[in-house]
């Protein structure tokens, strides 16, 4: 039985909502039902506007790579600087919401405005020297950085929560070199696979990289 159109009840505010439900839900738990249970209203007046989470999970992730710092580069800004501009702004924008990143990288189709901004970032980097194909490629690589290191982010934050990480006697124990293993070593000394330090690490190995492809 169809649901009864809601006034006032729009698909920007269904993606508003389950936006601002994450924090407390997480992906996992933002389903439809608990989304119309936040509304105030039955789960088949959702579909009027979302046709499937899936959907509404698209929506989001639109809202998530529009964010500041998204955007092709400014006038008289370098490639570099654009591109570790970029990496940092989507990295601040995924981290901003629970489970950001697997919601982005489970997207499965993006709105036209996203579409356009993506062409213009491209031209931008066409602009600079860039063929169209490795401008792509430079974003895409880019992106898959961001992406992939804000995923092993959040799954670490859920793994500190839950207790869960091996902690440094342990891997001790694991290692056939013991304390004088170089991972032992790396990790007293103050180095992680994560946070800001190891971000900027790969970011300039990157960029460095787009570099050698653009010099080829």
């Amino acid at each position: 039985m169809a649901g009864t159109r809601r006034p006032g009840l729009t698909r920007q505010t269904l993606i508003d909502t389950a936006i601002a439900l994450l924090p407390e839900v997480g992906l996992d738990g933002l389903t439809v039902r608990r989304l119309a249970t936040e509304l105030g209203v039955q789960s088949p007046a959702l579909y009027w506007h979302v046709r499937t989470k899936q959907e509404l999970l698209d929506g989001i992730a639109d809202v998530i790579v529009q964010a500041p710092g998204m955007g092709p580069p400014r006038d008289g800004e370098t490639w570099q600087d654009w591109l570790t501009r970029r990496a940092r702004g989507y990295r601040a924008a995924l981290l901003a919401h629970r489970d950001g990143a697997r919601i982005v990288a489970g997207a499965q189709r993006l709105n036209p405005e996203t579409v356009a901004m993506l062409d213009r970032e491209l031209t931008g980097l066409v602009g600079r020297g860039f063929t169209p194909v490795l401008a792509l490629h430079a974003i895409t690589a880019m992106t898959n950085y961001v992406t992939g290191f804000v995923l092993r982010e959040q799954a670490d934050r859920a793994l500190v929560a839950a207790d869960s990480a091996p902690g440094l006697a342990a891997l001790t124990q694991i290692l056939d070199d013991g304390a004088d293993a170089p991972l032992i070593a790396a990790i007293r000394d103050g180095g992680s696979p994560l946070g800001d330090t190891a971000f900027e690490t790969g970011l300039r190995a990157l960029i460095t990289g787009i570099g050698a492809e653009l010099n080829r």
